[in-house]
């Protein structure tokens, strides 16, 4: 039961906030992974909202969000053991799975696809939205579509301000870029995007899963579009800094550690001084959101250990690379 007293929960915004999606509004609201534009999820008028506002194609879906195990049953035909597993194990946590939808689903979540993305956040404003508003969330990253994902509240009100009904301010997003996505159906377990919760922890705990040519695949999730992710600047990855010439440009960089060689007059930030990839990961859209609006023309963006959650830095920086170039 949450504790009414908690100064944290905001509770009285929380209860405003709940009031408005019950109402068809858009609420943006923290999670660990980044800032949330919600809608009842149960809504297609109000979902559609989203899609207007953050100008998303209607052929990318959405996730649903909730508060609690028992609600998969709800939204699937086959809550598969396989699938139990990996919520009694990562749930609350930054983990999306993909399951056959029910037919309390609106089309309009699922892009019309049969299967549906439904995560259980960790944040405790966002979980007590969803219980406070009695119904599920539907809800994307609260951004314009294909640009940098918000994981601090200035983020949101920078681009989406004035577009939606309120903002509840969680402070900044712990985790810091978005959740896992994995499908799971009778034959397979599916890699939809990498995200924050590595791909080792999940296949100790259910096996080996496939990942397929990501520009193979029919969009089942958000994120899976060879563009996302990017900053108004272009994006250019490479191994190793010294190799860059300014050219009279104004340089941006985002390296992964401490550097050796400073690079004169260009516009550095550092992911992890030690190079750890969890702080790189939480620093990632902060600082590409800091370097964006930095005056930069072209930020040079240093490559990561593509192991544990350094895939799915590297997975943001490669979509990002891809808008721009």
């Amino acid at each position: 039961m949450t504790n009414r007293s908690d100064p944290f929960l905001k509770y009285e915004e929380i209860k405003k906030a709940a009031k408005i999606i019950k109402g068809g509004g858009l609420v943006s609201f923290p999670t660990e992974t980044v800032y949330g534009l919600g809608a009842d999820a149960l809504n297609p008028m109000a979902v559609a909202r989203i899609f207007e506002v953050k100008n998303r194609p209607y052929f990318d879906p959405i996730i649903i969000h909730v508060a609690s195990p028992s609600s998969f049953e709800a939204l699937t035909d086959n809550f598969n053991k396989i699938a139990q597993r990996l919520v009694k194990k990562f749930m609350p946590g930054p983990l999306t799975i993909v399951l056959p939808k029910s037919k309390i689903v609106p089309d309009i979540v699922t892009a019309g696809l049969p299967t549906v993305a439904i995560r259980i956040p960790s944040n405790r404003i966002a979980l007590e939205l969803i219980r406070e508003s009695e119904t599920l969330i539907a809800a994307p990253s609260a951004n314009p579509f294909g640009y940098l994902s918000p994981t601090r509240v200035e983020h949101v009100k920078k681009h989406l301000g004035d577009q939606i009904d309120m903002i509840l301010d969680g402070g900044e997003c712990t985790v810091g870029i978005e959740s896992t996505i994995i499908k799971i159906d009778e034959s397979e377990s599916l890699l939809l995007r990498f995200g924050g919760l590595p791909l080792e922890e999940i296949e100790k705990v259910v096996g080996k899963i496939r990942i397929p040519e990501m520009d193979k695949i029919i969009p089942e999730s958000p994120g899976l579009l060879p563009y996302h992710y990017s900053p108004k600047t272009p994006l250019k990855i490479i191994e190793n800094i010294d190799t860059i010439k300014p050219n009279g440009r104004r340089i941006g960089i985002l390296a992964f550690k401490a550097l050796q060689n400073n690079l004169p007059n260009a516009n550095i930030e550092v992911l992890s001084p030690n190079g750890d990839l969890r702080e790189a990961t939480a620093r990632l859209f902060p600082l590409l959101h800091r370097l964006d609006a930095s005056g930069v023309d072209i930020i040079y963006a240093q490559s990561v250990p593509e192991v544990g959650l350094g895939r799915a830095i590297m997975d943001r920086l490669q979509r990002a690379s891809n808008s721009n170039f």
